[in-house]
């Protein structure tokens, strides 16, 4: 297999032109599997039949056109990760508990995500790491150990996408499919240095996978490049997709909602907004204040609709979740339903705000680590000051990853194609960047 950067672009193109073959990507990514702390990245991995899959997708005939040339899809051949809340004929779904795992036995087919990757040419490489039931932001799993960063394992990768991100940190995936409630996919890709994409709520088919709260679900993916945005808008791209044209403004979050940022992330903070200004993009401050309510919309809607997906079982769980599902249960139908008028109403202003800004800007953590062992008690709450109100929102999102930790740069509803199109903007002109500052 040659030297290449784990990058979507890269290795594609080692494809389309025969350098390498997907046999060959597949082996080096079954070689750095697992390769975290705990040894657990992979909540399951079949190695004959990830070599079997690289087979199959070698026998596709190859022809003109498409992103690389050669009529295959933008996936075709790569290694990629898929999170274990999603089916996978033959294997079990955990949803990061054992109790689930031998519950359903092994799935009888595939997910429709599953599906469409597989369909597209992808190899799967494995079903990675969660918190439990994705329930969580830290990337803690009482039963499956927690999820250390790969080559880093004073620190958690965070969660509840941690084998994902641990994924690509490792090489054994180039992307990773995740699941973003309130920000499990944002911030794993922040802690360990990745890009991020968190689709519009409502995108990709929930067939053959496992809800956390349905109001907030979406799924998205995981990955190092920012310039390889656009090659993963599929498959959550919409059926008629609307006309890309470039961003205008943008808005960033100032005053005291940032008021617990650590210093090295609010100093990146600034460096981002400077270089979506390079990239000639006006900007707006905002103070916000009404985003004070939205962790406590957020926690009680999912709250209640994660106990009602799991009733019956809640002795089953770690005491954290277990309290959060009891918690949830106990709302009431006239609670639930004032809960869903402020949240239409959250929801309906930040429509108005992404319409007047365009894009919002904000870090996806107001830190760079979580250190492996300390005591996250309350850093769930901590973190989603950050990352619920885009969640209220139904926003798609994308992280820009930093010097320490990351930014989540959010559009309208349903603007997904333009945002993947300006990251990759942002991707490429840090690479120029590179190429011709000075050495060090």
């Amino acid at each position: 297999m040659p030297n290449l950067p784990w990058t979507i672009r890269d290795l594609r193109h080692a494809l389309a032109t025969g350098v390498s073959r997907p046999s060959e990507l597949v082996q080096q990514a079954l070689i750095n599997s697992n390769s975290n702390h705990h040894h657990n990245t992979y909540l399951w991995q079949d190695a004959a039949w990830t070599r079997s899959e690289a087979a199959r997708v070698e026998s596709y005939p190859g022809g003109d056109g498409g992103p690389f040339g050669d009529g295959r899809s933008a996936l075709w051949g790569l290694p990629i990760s898929v999170k274990d809340c999603f089916d996978l004929a033959g294997a079990p779904t955990s949803c990061g508990v054992k109790f689930y795992r031998h519950l359903h036995g092994n799935a009888q087919r595939d997910s429709w995500l599953v599906e469409q990757l597989r369909t597209a040419g992808a190899v799967i490489t494995g079903k990675t790491h969660l918190h439990p039931l994705a329930y969580g932001i830290t990337g803690e799993n009482p039963e499956f150990g927690n999820c250390h960063q790969p080559g880093n394992p004073q620190a958690l990768t965070g969660g509840s996408s941690s084998g994902a991100a641990a994924s690509v940190r490792e090489g054994s995936a180039v992307a990773a499919i995740g699941t973003d409630t309130g920000g499990s996919i944002r911030v794993p890709a922040a802690l360990c240095g990745l890009a991020g994409y968190r689709a519009t709520l409502g995108r990709g088919d929930w067939r053959g996978a496992a809800h956390l709260a349905q109001s907030f679900d979406t799924m998205g993916w995981l990955f190092r490049d920012l310039a390889d945005a656009p090659l993963l808008a599929a498959p959550f791209s919409a059926i008629n997709p609307a006309p890309v044209w470039d961003f205008t403004r943008f808005a960033f979050i100032a005053g005291t909602l940032l008021e617990d940022c650590e210093p090295a992330v609010a100093n990146a903070f600034k460096e981002t907004i400077r270089e979506l200004e390079a990239l000639g993009l006006e900007a707006h401050a905002i103070d916000p204040e009404w985003w004070r309510d939205s962790v406590e919309i957020f926690a009680a809607i999912q709250a209640w609709e994660a106990a009602r997906l799991h009733a019956g079982h809640f002795y089953h769980f770690e005491p954290a979740i277990r309290e959060r599902l009891e918690w949830g249960a106990n709302i009431t139908a006239e609670e639930i339903a004032e809960l869903r008028r402020r949240h239409a109403e959250f929801q309906a202003r930040m429509d108005e705000l992404l319409a007047a800004q365009e894009l919002i800007l904000l870090p996806c953590a107001p830190v760079a680590r979580l250190e492996a062992g300390a005591n996250h008690s309350k850093t769930r709450g901590r973190l989603l000051r950050y990352t619920a109100p885009l969640s209220l929102a139904g926003a798609p999102a994308i992280a820009i990853p930093c010097a320490a930790s990351g930014m989540q740069l959010a559009a309208p509803r349903d603007g997904d194609e333009r945002l993947l199109q300006l990251a990759a903007r942002i991707g490429v002109r840090r690479k120029s960047a590179a190429a011709t500052s000075p050495a060090r």
